[in-house]
């Protein structure tokens, strides 16, 4: 009856203590995120609540199993604390990933709040991701070597793999070459500013924005909703277009073929009364000019200029579809028209060798 009791007391003294030392934790980082508005800190490390409660609870069990005097639990001691130890060092690297996250995220949060510049926004927030990704992976792989180092077979294992470590280092390097390039792409992307999230760009023809970038990865989301993924060593190996480099503002042009018959100058005033009702056209240029003549027709240029890419398409979109509706409404002769001529026969009325007159075509 006594061991019970102490296994009572030692399991739920060490509960209620983590659920108190939990809403302690919660209260006082409230208090903080309260008064420091300024930071979205305190507010982002009540996400480690969980973390820091496992951390408590096994941290006080594995303290104090032993006091527990039962029976059952007595044979198996040395078992149930290294199960207690792995628990704590699997929660104490969750803790500590969770702590770095809030810190990353805050330092973020303040940049891109204080930064009217978007491009190096989306630079920082690229770097950011990569770093919270290799510190995830780098806490994880910690842990686990921590956590079999407590185990006496991996000590001796570890011992043993140490001696031929030159030759599994030259094998682990050549059968995962493809993998190692694209992590080291993946860095030369995020801190070469080559690529960010949300910049709009053009690879293999298709066009999209960065959706997400990891360390061996990288999607585009295309206008149809579709995503792309390819691995981010395609960026540093081979040439893409990338709309949102430098400055967002972006000129685009609309070609649309007319017959020579075209009113140019009407052309040109419907082009403005459009860009003045397009609510994409950011006003900075436009115009429009004859830049291609041919037997059959001209190629009429229109340029217009967006605050960014998207708004761009849908400025495009607009001006090919209205000025197209606008001829064909106003000036339907304008519009593009094969043309066909009867056969040219010679002139028998003249009889002198190279002069031709039309006649009909012979059927």
């Amino acid at each position: 009856m006594d061991s019970v009791l102490r296994l009572i007391v030692v399991v739920g003294g060490s509960l209620l203590v983590t659920v108190a030392g939990g809403l302690l934790a919660d209260l006082l980082l409230r208090r903080a995120d309260s008064r420091h508005r300024e930071t979205p800190l305190w507010g982002l490390l009540r996400r480690c609540r969980t973390a820091f409660q496992i951390v408590l609870f096994a941290a006080l069990l594995r303290s104090s199993h032993r006091a527990i005097d039962w029976p059952p639990l007595r044979e198996h001691q040395a078992l149930i604390g290294h199960v207690l130890l792995l628990v704590l060092i699997g929660a104490g690297a969750w803790l500590a990933i969770r702590i770095v996250e809030a810190v990353v995220e805050s330092s973020y949060a303040r940049y891109a709040a204080g930064s009217r510049e978007a491009a190096k926004v989306r630079r920082v927030r690229t770097q950011v991701t990569l770093i919270m990704r290799v510190v995830t992976v780098a806490v994880g792989v910690l842990a686990v070597a921590v956590m079999l180092v407590t185990f006496p077979n991996f000590r001796a294992l570890g011992t043993s793999l140490l001696a031929s470590a030159g030759i599994i280092g030259v094998v682990a390097g050549v059968a995962a070459q493809s993998t190692l390039g694209n992590l080291f792409a993946g860095f030369q992307i995020a801190f070469g500013d080559m690529v960010r999230l949300g910049d709009t760009v053009v690879v293999d023809g298709e066009w999209g924005t960065v959706e997400e970038i990891t360390l061996t990865f990288l999607a585009v989301r295309t206008w149809d909703e579709r995503r792309v993924t390819m691995p981010v060593s395609y960026f540093t190996a081979r040439p893409f277009e990338n709309w949102s480099r430098g400055g967002i503002e972006m000129t685009g042009t609309v070609m649309v073929h007319c017959d020579h018959s075209t009113p140019v100058s009407l052309m040109r005033a419907e082009l403005r009364a459009i860009l003045d009702a397009c609510p994409t056209w950011d006003g900075r240029s436009w115009d429009l000019a004859v830049t291609d003549t041919t037997p059959t027709g001209i190629t009429v240029r229109a340029v217009v200029t967006a605050k960014d890419a998207d708004d761009l398409w849908t400025t495009r979109c607009a001006v090919r579809e209205q000025l197209v509706a606008w001829l064909a409404r106003r000036h339907p002769y304008a519009l593009p028209r094969v043309a066909t001529a009867p056969a040219v026969e010679e002139s028998p009325a003249s009889g002198r060798p190279g002069e031709a007159a039309w006649a009909p075509a012979r059927t």
